[in-house]
């Protein structure tokens, strides 16, 4: 089996490989870091990237994969994949950035957040930390600290953000898995972008330490080539861990089981603008529409309705400066000195609002949750596109004045079900007459992250994930 074949195949597959003897951890790894060698300097995915710790530890799951065709000795169940992780994520022996000059590399990085530590455990093969925006402030991926992220698809434009290095990376074939985070749509803008699929879990499914500084809304979730993959992916990471005291109780599930029973009989609400996007790019409203009939097509029961909720984006974005204010108010002026344009103008727009703002915030915020908990006792999904724009031109940080509509008002689909909290996916659908990719994206009711992926391979298996011609 050939590298570049390697860097192509999901984490479903490498494992069937590495159990039938076809490809070993070590092979796999070897060929995804030639081609990180080759194809980052081009696309700016990783901040970090660490051979030789990836090769010992490719090296260790090629002994336990020999013992277990020998003698049945048991694997972890992501056994050898190269995976990646996002640089707001803690990861013991390299540094965690955030995106930020602010952040002194020179210290003891000897702690795993909860999605680190569960990767380890099961065998994944850890190759560095992909690109943020600094403190994961937009939906783009750019930075003082790392320069520009670049779309696999077109190296003009965006892979998206805040996820951004992690969703190109598998795009490109530079590690099949990858864990990012999501706080009004950075796990889901990237995957659209990029083609890739991408799974905001319900709150509190995947574990996190420390907590976001910009609160309840921020979730972590897979970025993967397929829908098995992002289920392989959760089973692992969904394992409890008690530093995150807002984590939910620990459940069996095994999200592979069942995936495959398809969506025959569900009840599916379509809202192709949500009932207030005015400016969905027309081949993203085509191609979601005919994904929406191929859904029908599998058997669901889909009726066409708005959620009947305005347009929570000054909730979001206010909640969401509210927290840049914070990160910033704990910064000398030194550090403040050097930190992106755009989250020092979200700083000071989070510092206008008053104490009694807020509370008006936090209490539309629950009026709305409970509105869509309603709303979703009516139907098991909710279909709708994941962004409304196609990846736009890569740009430096600070190139856009920013403002709520500046900072997530070209993505309408994804910020509401973070303040929701409910499980959302994105899936390919298509590209673009350009060549770019869109995506279709499903969301389920609180909980129903099974429910969720489940819908998901159903479409995938009628609309496969598409890969970018990279080297």
């Amino acid at each position: 089996m050939n590298a570049t074949d390697l860097t192509q195949r999901p984490a479903h597959e490498l494992l069937q490989l590495y159990r039938s003897g076809q490809a070993s951890p070590v092979e796999a790894t070897q060929a995804v870091l030639a081609r990180i060698e080759r194809l980052n300097p081009q696309i700016n995915a990783f901040c970090v990237v660490d051979p030789d710790a990836a090769l010992a530890s490719a090296r260790a799951s090629e002994v336990r994969w020999q013992a277990h065709r020998s003698s049945g000795a048991p694997v972890g169940e992501l056994e050898g994949v190269p995976t990646t992780i996002k640089d707001l994520i803690l990861t013991r022996g390299w540094p965690t950035l955030r995106g930020s000059r602010t952040i002194d590399p020179q210290q003891a990085w000897d702690v795993d957040a909860p999605a680190t530590a569960r990767l380890r455990e099961a065998g994944a093969v850890l190759l560095g930390k992909t690109t943020t925006p600094e403190f994961g402030c937009k939906g783009e991926t750019n930075s003082p600290a790392t320069g520009i992220t670049r779309n696999p698809w077109n190296t003009a434009h965006t892979p998206g953000g805040s996820s951004g290095g992690a969703a190109a990376a598998v795009a490109a074939g530079l590690g099949p898995l990858a864990v990012g985070t999501d706080g009004a749509g950075s796990v889901r803008i990237p995957a659209a972008f990029c083609g890739n699929v991408g799974l905001k879990p319900s709150f509190g499914r995947v574990p996190a330490y420390p907590l976001s500084p910009f609160g309840s809304v921020a979730h972590l979730g897979p970025h993967t080539m397929s829908v098995r993959d992002a289920a392989l992916m959760m089973n692992v990471l969904k394992k409890p861990d008690a530093r995150d005291w807002t984590s939910l109780p620990p459940e069996s599930t095994d999200y592979t089981v069942g995936l495959e029973d398809g969506i025959r009989g569900l009840r599916i609400a379509y809202s192709p603008t949500l009932g207030y996007a005015r400016n969905v790019h027309p081949e993203i409203a085509a191609a979601v529409d005919a994904g929406v009939r191929q859904l029908q097509a599998l058997g669901a029961h889909v009726e066409q309705v708005d959620p009947g909720f305005d347009d929570p984006l000054d909730i979001t974005t206010g909640l969401w400066f509210l927290g840049a204010h914070t990160v910033w108010s704990g910064l000398t002026p030194e550090q403040q000195a050097v930190t992106d344009p755009d989250f020092r103008a979200e700083a000071a727009l989070g510092a206008q609002l008053s104490a009694a703002q807020v509370q008006q915030l936090n209490l539309r915020r629950g009026a709305l949750g409970s509105h869509m908990r309603q709303f979703m006792q009516r139907y098991d999904l909710l279909v709708t596109p994941s962004v409304a724009v196609p990846a736009f031109e890569a740009r430096p940080a600070g190139t856009v004045p920013m403002d709520p509509q500046a900072m997530l008002g070209w993505t309408p689909f994804s910020y509401p079900f973070n303040l929701t909290q409910q499980p959302a996916i994105t899936v390919p659908c298509g590209l673009t007459s350009k060549g770019l990719p869109m995506g279709l994206q499903i969301v389920g009711p609180m909980f129903g992250d099974a429910l969720v992926l489940r819908a998901a391979r159903a479409f995938e298996s009628v609309h496969p994930v598409p890969r970018p011609r990279m080297g």
